[in-house]
């Protein structure tokens, strides 16, 4: 991460980085200069011009270096997000649904940020490194023999430092895997809402051993890694001023100019002690950010790019569908109800344009997943898909997901009407609105739906509107009758799904509503992963009076 980071932003970090270390040696320079003050009797203007153009430079090298590492920290962030998204986007749709969203938003906001904040205490690090380092060197020219006593207490500092660094870091590890549980916990906060207050038992079982537990978890480890690492920057401190009282009171004998070298010493050390702690407490920064690095990195392995067209042409559309089959198509996922492993297939299917299939079959008989393998979000694990004559793979497989429109029963409803043209399209759009009697509610303005702040039988009256538009020659539609009034349910089955036909697309209808069955081209059931043509029924156009309206249907594939 950090390698990627550092190539997409070389010119602004050299120039942050350069006016860190501007900073430092002019720090230093000007710790000598008082230094060098004190040891005479009169200070000349020479002197105080020096003083006073170091003073300066420090003071503008410095803010220098903090506004190009906030940008540099803001870069880095908007760099992250465009990288994660642009792998999530292009991802393989069943890895991405084994790894769950909560990990991916994670990585997002908390992992990238963290990796961020790394980049905004960069100048602290550098600027106080080279002070640290700076102030050595001067130590070493007023007395070569103390210098190398400090660097034995500096090194004895530093083993302390590391090995508590070691164990930090252990803990900052554990935090940010928590970190991901915790996320999960966030969005059934949100989206758990009803369920929540409809049980108090569930309510407060969730908050005290779900949520409470996760955010003490991450809470206990982050402040446990911190809290070590402020231990040991507070040892750091100690052994200086250890060092200062050495210096005062055993080091420095009788040696020519004793007082401007206890002077210089001293002075040296308490210059040293705040940029030496400002250092050992970005330190833990920069492992915070290493660990978000790694996890993110670990994050991105799992959703590899794996079968986005991003090629120019990648979204024209065939002017028509001429067929499509499905040969020999097979699928095995793990079945919660039965505890096993489900297959479904193999499978034999073909569609053509102006046709509308329905197809029926009970809870976890593989409707949805045989939708999700038509429209090509899963990869069949054998068999293929034939569009046109032309075999789907993995190279054209996305150029083939763009002949369909779907609304599934878990769908998503965007803000803006996306990638749709036309200086009708409000029109058109609002039209729909009306009849779905929607006018009152929402309307579409400017390519965007005015409000979603519906029921959601109605949001998915507006995913049917915005999978309308997109005139897709191919359209999917799974239960998206199954919680919509009774006449919302005939202006999909009785005026839509006939103008869809009309227009030559092809049309598979995931439904219960046995009443509609009659109005298509024909039936298909799913039972325990294998398919059968069903016979419909002619007499269900109106109800039946002894089966409340239910078409009979029997196999006969």
């Amino acid at each position: 991460m950090f390698s990627f980071l550092i190539r997409r932003s070389r010119g602004l970090l050299l120039a942050a980085a350069t006016a860190s270390v501007v900073s430092g040696i002019c720090g230093v320079l000007l710790v000598s200069r008082i230094n060098a003050a004190l040891a005479v009797d009169n200070s000349t203007a020479t002197m105080a011009w020096i003083f006073a153009g170091l003073a300066v430079a420090v003071m503008l090298s410095r803010t220098l270096s903090s506004v190009l590492f906030e940008r540099l920290g803001q870069h880095a962030l908007a760099e992250l997000r465009r990288y994660i998204s642009s792998r999530v986007i292009a991802a393989d749709f069943r890895r991405l649904e084994i790894l769950g969203g909560p990990k991916v938003q994670s990585a997002l906001s908390e992992h990238s940020t963290n990796v961020a904040q790394f980049f905004v205490s960069m100048p602290a690090i550098l600027t106080n490194s080279v002070i640290v380092i700076g102030c050595m060197v001067y130590m070493a020219i007023l007395s070569w023999q103390i210098f190398l006593a400090a660097v034995a207490m500096i090194g004895l500092g530093s083993v302390g430092y590391h090995l508590a660094h070691l164990r930090a870091i252990r803990h900052l590890s554990v935090a940010s895997r928590e970190q991901d549980r915790l996320f999960s916990h966030f969005r059934s906060l949100v989206e758990g809402a009803k369920e929540l207050r409809l049980h108090a038992g569930k309510r407060r079982a969730f908050s005290e051993d779900l949520l409470g537990r996760s955010v003490e978890a991450v809470r206990r480890s982050r402040s446990l890694g911190m809290s070590i690492f402020v231990a040991s920057a507070s040892w750091g401190n100690f052994l200086v001023y250890a060092f200062i009282g050495l210096v005062l009171f055993v080091l420095v004998g009788d040696v020519p100019e004793r007082n401007r070298v206890m002077t210089g010493f001293v002075l040296v050390f308490l210059y040293m002690v705040i940029p030496l702690e400002a250092l050992l407490l970005n330190i833990p920064r920069a492992n915070l950010a290493r660990v978000a690095a790694a996890r993110i990195e670990e994050i991105t392995r799992d959703i590899p790019g794996a079968d986005a067209d991003d090629k120019p042409d990648s979204s024209r559309l065939p002017a028509e569908l001429g067929s499509l089959e499905i040969r020999g198509v097979t699928h095995r996922y793990y079945h919660e109800q039965s505890d096993e492993v489900f297959e479904l297939g193999p499978l034999d299917l073909e569609f053509r344009p102006g046709e509308v299939t329905f197809l029926v079959g009970g809870n976890g008989s593989g409707k949805t997943t045989l939708a999700k393998l038509l429209v090509g979000l899963y990869a069949p694990e054998s068999g293929e898909l034939v569009l046109d004559g032309k075999p789907i793979d993995d190279i054209n497989r996305d150029r083939y997901r763009q002949i369909f429109s779907a609304v599934f029963s878990d769908f998503h409803l965007f803000e803006r009407l996306l990638d749709l043209e036309g200086g009708d399209l409000d029109e058109r759009g609002n039209r729909l609105l009306r009849r779905l009697h929607l006018q009152h509610k929402v309307q579409v303005c400017d390519g965007a739906f005015t409000t979603q702040a519906l029921s959601q039988g109605q949001r998915k009256r507006l995913a049917l509107v915005a999978a309308y538009l997109e005139d897709r020659p191919f359209l999917v539609f799974d239960e998206w009758a199954a919680d919509q009034d009774p006449v919302f349910k005939d202006v999909f089955y009785r005026e839509l799904l006939p103008e869809l036909k009309a227009e030559g697309k092809a049309v598979l209808v995931i439904s219960h509503d046995d009443r509609y069955f009659h109005l298509g081209d024909r039936l298909l059931k799913l039972e325990h992963g294998q398919l059968s043509v069903a016979e419909k029924s002619v007499s269900c156009e109106s109800p039946n009076p002894e089966t409340g309206g239910q078409a009979s249907v029997g196999s006969v594939g």
